[in-house]
């Protein structure tokens, strides 16, 4: 059995110790932000903060990280108000969204080590791929969660896209036919 935190809760993984992290958050642990993409690391769809790293989830595996300390994009702010989060919302960053849980963890571990990062440290540390293109617009979006951070700028909570956290994992009663008359 392998054991971590997940988004400050401890977890006992009763897998595989080579399964990879990606599918133990997705599939044993319903932490569904992560997502697959290319499996081999290069697309950062998957990427999470490990220990202050960010990582690509699918590379490694439940026994390598043992003990460590794991936050998704669902630890990250459950009601989506990290800095991250507001700044990309207010510069329209998101478009299809499949990449972004992994990007926004990328930048949130890359504002906790640099807080006021250059435009080269930026494109240094975020090397997800994004296939609608949002880079003008991501490298503007994370500087500026840095000023937040920094208590320089105050971005303004705004419409808050998806699904409420609450709500996402609920029962739906079974449907249950009506008795003939």
């Amino acid at each position: 059995m392998t054991r971590f935190t997940v988004n400050n809760q401890p977890v006992e993984y009763r897998l595989d110790p080579q399964t990879p992290l990606l599918w133990a958050l997705r599939d044993a642990s319903n932490l569904t932000g992560a997502k697959y993409g290319c499996g081999t690391g290069i697309c950062g769809a998957c990427t999470v903060d490990v220990d202050g790293h960010a990582v690509r989830s699918c590379r490694v595996s439940i026994a390598g990280i043992e003990g460590s300390y794991v936050t998704t994009i669902e630890g990250l702010s459950r009601e989506r108000t990290h800095p991250v989060q507001l700044a990309f919302i207010a510069a329209n960053v998101p478009q299809c969204g499949f990449c972004i849980p992994g990007i926004v963890m990328a930048a949130a571990v890359l504002l906790k080590t640099v807080p006021d990062p250059s435009e080269d440290q930026v494109r240094a540390a975020i090397t997800n791929i994004c296939r609608c293109g949002v880079y003008p617009r991501l490298i503007d979006a994370i500087q500026r969660a840095g000023r937040a951070m920094r208590g320089e700028e105050t971005i303004p909570a705004g419409f808050r896209p998806g699904i409420d956290p609450a709500d996402s994992a609920r029962q739906v009663p079974a449907l249950v036919p009506p008795k003939a008359p």
